[in-house]
């Protein structure tokens, strides 16, 4: 175990405090298991040794973390691992990457059901279902999911400027009170349009003029390495949820015909819905479903998004079309606090309750006319008026 622990110190002495993710303080850390996905780059592992370093120091003997990707687990078990840890006095353990090792689930069942003193908290791809695999830890995880930069995680990062997290009903009802005290601090504008170009991804600071590249990579990454270690999948059906990807990265927002896009592909319709529940849970697009079907994973969506307004750059660089890279923003912000469905006449509709209608700044109230609980979502505004709320104050709500 020399190996294993000096490695973790070494993480842990080269990781910075300075800025701290919005799950941090939600996660209740003594659970006795706790699992944490999310999408590739989001910041799962930084976050992780973070909440170590700032709770056991630079050296802990009671706490270990151990990516299981790590050469050492090549010939040693995790259970053998978490046994030697727990006899030596050990009480939290870390386990990142957990889809990269084989039959990982019974083994953390077992940790689970062996160790009751040790209490551990398991990271895996967006792509990860708890429910799945030889063992069953719905009904003994907390589940997490870390989301990508917020808009105001982002001023926080990037600008160094902190602001408090608001709820959705209190920016409905506040936005114009709520607007003037940011503004006092910041011009949102041009900081709202970096963040939709690069700002979603925490390692986009790592190097601006390679970072759609990086993007790219990562997407490539998702589909390559972490669907095969979660999914039982062919070669072949990676290459035709690659081209799926590339058809939608060029079409979003759109309402996708099935029968045609199954013809394209060369699979069967129950095999595209599922492609396309792959995508979303890999954290690469968004489906947009009725509310009838919200609830229904191999139903067909309204609407196809790509995840964040990030990949739009990635994918189509020179022209994105604004009102794509409005409605995606939204859809990612909302989606991350409340449920988002599609509306009969606008464009969203969030808690089953809001109707929202997402434009620029002359957008008109035409679509929402006598509608109850309706507002316009608008771009290029600083300070909204009435239900007309600046669509850059909706990346404030985590």
């Amino acid at each position: 175990m020399e190996e294993i622990f000096d490695f973790f110190y070494r993480e842990l002495r080269k990781t910075g405090l300075l800025f701290q993710r919005y799950l941090m303080d939600e996660i209740d850390w003594d659970n006795r298991l706790s699992a944490i996905t999310g999408a590739r780059g989001t910041g799962k592992t930084t976050m992780i040794l973070q909440h170590i370093k700032k709770t056991f120091g630079n050296s802990p003997r009671e706490a270990l973390y151990v990516s299981l990707d790590h050469i050492w687990f090549s010939g040693n078990r995790l259970f053998d691992l978490a046994n030697a840890f727990e006899k030596q006095g050990g009480k939290y353990l870390f386990l990142d990457e957990v889809h990269k090792y084989e039959n990982w689930s019974r083994e953390v069942k077992n940790i689970y059901d062996n160790f009751s003193n040790l209490k551990v908290v398991i990271t895996g791809s967006s792509m990860l279902q708890i429910y799945k695999g030889n063992a069953d830890l719905s009904r003994r995880a907390v589940h997490y999911v870390l989301q990508g930069l917020s808009f105001r995680e982002y001023l926080k990062y990037d600008q160094h400027i902190e602001f408090e997290k608001i709820s959705l009903d209190s920016l409905l009802q506040n936005h114009i009170e709520i607007a003037g005290e940011i503004n006092e601090q910041i011009r949102p504008m041009p900081l709202f349009d970096s963040y939709l170009k690069q700002g979603y991804y925490p390692y986009y600071k790592e190097n601006k003029q390679f970072y759609w590249s990086k993007l790219a990579n990562t997407v490539n990454l998702i589909l390559e390495t972490d669907l095969p270690s979660v999914e039982t999948i062919e070669m072949f059906s990676i290459r035709k949820i690659k081209k799926l990807l590339w058809i939608i990265s060029q079409s979003v927002p759109f309402t996708p015909k099935i029968t045609e896009l199954s013809a394209n592909l060369g699979v069967s319709r129950n095999s595209l819905l599922n492609y396309l529940t792959i995508l979303e849970r890999g954290g690469l697009i968004n489906l947009l479903q009725t509310k009838a079907k919200g609830l229904n994973s191999l139903a067909k969506p309204e609407k196809i998004y790509l995840n964040n307004a990030n990949q739009i750059y990635a994918f189509n660089s020179d022209k994105p079309n604004i009102g794509n890279l409005r409605e995606t923003f939204f859809l990612n912000q909302l989606r991350a606090v409340s449920k988002v469905t599609s509306a009969d006449k606008a464009d969203f509709t969030v808690a089953d309750k809001y109707i929202f209608e997402v434009g620029g700044k002359n957008k008109g109230h035409e679509q929402i006319v006598g509608t109850e609980n309706a507002y316009l979502a608008l771009d290029n505004i600083e300070y909204g008026y009435a239900n007309k709320i600046p669509l850059w104050m909706f990346g404030m709500l985590y």
